[in-house]
């Protein structure tokens, strides 16, 4: 299948996934934080979070195994790809079980003044705490096998899965009201459930599919300079998502300390509806990073700055077209999607949302700098600053200072690292920046601002209840035309032409 066409047919599965999990993410939400009340989601939020925070790793680590798996695919070298998935593997089951050790060792420190917790809930706490460990090492043992389906670009079953996994956690929830036991603990454990079934799905698809996706370990396959070769890579791809769930947790932990567990629900309230738009963008970003790293292995230079350039005006266009209409409604969604709104919630969603569309402008570039393997410096340069907002917004809170302030600095300090990805690939990877506004940024541009018009004229426009059923599917089509118009190129619409003829055709 020509490239072209794979990333549109992977794009359409993220796509289709992610407006299937986006509708059963948010209702699955509503229905929990019904069934345990503001206080134990907050405390849900806050002490799995602790513990989920370090997805940041098995994130690294998809990334690492995706990244060589891709680069050595483009190269020709497929012998070495398995050698490559075996010696992953092992590192996973290593990272794995180091991580769960030390987190246990942390753990008194944790309930012992870190986290704010009402006393009558912090056994219940401690049993959530450990839960949420063994599903954080089965989703590090499930990097691997996720890392061979992006590598190969089969998105379609990855979707299907994702998919799966929302249904499953809805009847999960529905469920979750008629529990008589301590419903914290329930969820907990069914949140495990789906992460084991999550690992079935992959291991043994990706055994019959993929003949370098091997479960036995054999001597030959092991090697140190392969071995060496992932850690130094996943080091710094874990330490630069490790700054975003420092700084995302963080926040969370430090709202948790000045204004309790009730503002810790907004902030999870929030992170859900981010999570959930992002699938959307990260569709995009998810279809098109194999083959740009494929290019790079394959000595494509200007391919690869091409394709990158496509992924962040792509990304942010479809999360400009889904976010900016929710934000707009967000006061009117809320009270629909939940029986009881935490205080704040809308600003939070506001702020998470509009910090994703700034980083989404650049995101490709992070890809770019991945193909070259070359991450040390850039991971210092663009990574380490997001975390200034947590020590600012301690001092902000600290001194009596909004909340509103902490989020603004979040806010400032995204838009600057991802401004600063332009200059820094011109030096290292040849990017001509002027071709990069023309053509990414300058688009992009005008559809903002139409959609953020086009949004508050129907709140002016229409004042009535559930209006947003529909002001956002009006304003969804209203960017889509705008897309057409200002954001492709003449390439792109006769290549969308050619498809969709070809398609009716048939």
């Amino acid at each position: 299948m020509e490239p072209t066409k794979r990333i549109i047919i992977n794009t359409g599965a993220q796509y289709i996934k992610a407006v299937l999990s986006i509708c059963l993410s948010l209702y699955s939400t509503r229905l929990i934080l019904d069934a345990l009340s503001i206080s134990d989601f907050g405390i849900y939020t806050v002490v799995g979070g602790v513990v989920a925070m370090l997805g940041f790793i098995t994130n690294g680590l998809v990334v690492t195994t995706q990244r060589y798996i891709s680069y050595y695919h483009g190269r020709g070298e497929h012998s070495y790809v398995a050698k490559i998935f075996t010696n992953s593997l092992i590192l996973h089951i290593v990272f794995g079980l180091a991580i769960g050790v030390v987190l246990a060792l942390l753990k008194p420190l944790l309930f012992g003044g870190v986290l704010n917790i009402p006393s009558d809930r912090i056994a219940t706490a401690m049993n959530v705490f450990y839960i949420t460990l063994a599903i954080l090492f089965v989703t590090i043992i499930i990097a691997p096998f996720k890392a061979i389906f992006i590598a190969r670009e089969n998105i379609v079953y990855i979707s299907i899965v994702e998919v799966c996994d929302g249904i499953i956690k809805l009847f999960f929830a529905i469920s979750l009201a008629y529990v008589s036991h301590d419903r914290l603990m329930v969820y907990a454990l069914m949140m495990l459930a789906i992460q084991v079934m999550n690992l079935l799905a992959f291991t043994i698809y990706g055994r019959l599919r993929f003949e370098e996706c091997s479960l036995t370990i054999h001597r030959s396959s092991l090697s140190m300079s392969v071995t060496r070769q992932l850690m130094g890579f996943a080091g710094w791809t874990i330490y630069s998502m490790g700054t975003l769930a420092a700084r995302n947790q963080g926040i969370a932990i430090i709202i948790n300390h000045f204004l309790g567990t009730v503002v810790n629900a907004a902030y999870g309230v929030a992170a859900q509806v981010d999570g959930a738009i992002m699938f959307i963008s990260s569709s995009i970003v998810n279809a098109m990073n194999p083959q740009i790293i494929k290019a790079e292995g394959e000595g494509e230079r200007q391919r690869v700055l091409a394709l990158a350039g496509q992924e962040s005006k792509y990304s942010t266009i479809l999360l400009s077209i889904f976010a900016i209409p929710i934000i707009v409604e967000l006061p009117e969604i809320l009270p629909v999607w939940l029986k009881e709104v935490p205080s704040n919630t809308i600003m939070f969603c506001t702020f998470a949302l509009a910090t994703c569309l700034v980083d989404q402008m650049t995101i490709g570039m992070n890809t770019v700098n991945r193909a070259q393997g070359k991450i040390g410096l850039y991971t210092l340069l663009m990574f380490t600053p997001k975390l200034l907002c947590l020590p600012i917004g301690w001092s902000l809170l600290y001194t009596g200072h909004s909340l509103e302030s902490v989020l603004w600095t979040s806010f400032i300090i995204e838009a600057v690292t991802s401004i600063a990805r332009i200059p820094y690939l011109k030096i290292t990877a040849g990017l001509n920046v002027s071709i990069y506004i023309r053509q990414t940024i300058a688009p992009i541009l005008p559809l903002i601002g139409g959609l953020i018009l086009c949004s508050w004229g129907f709140v002016f426009l229409l004042p009535f209840h559930f209006r947003f059923l529909l002001s956002i599917p009006l304003t969804i089509i209203f960017g889509l035309i705008m897309t057409w118009i200002f954001c492709l190129r003449g390439n792109e619409k006769e290549y969308i032409t050619n498809l969709l003829k070809s398609k009716f055709r048939k």
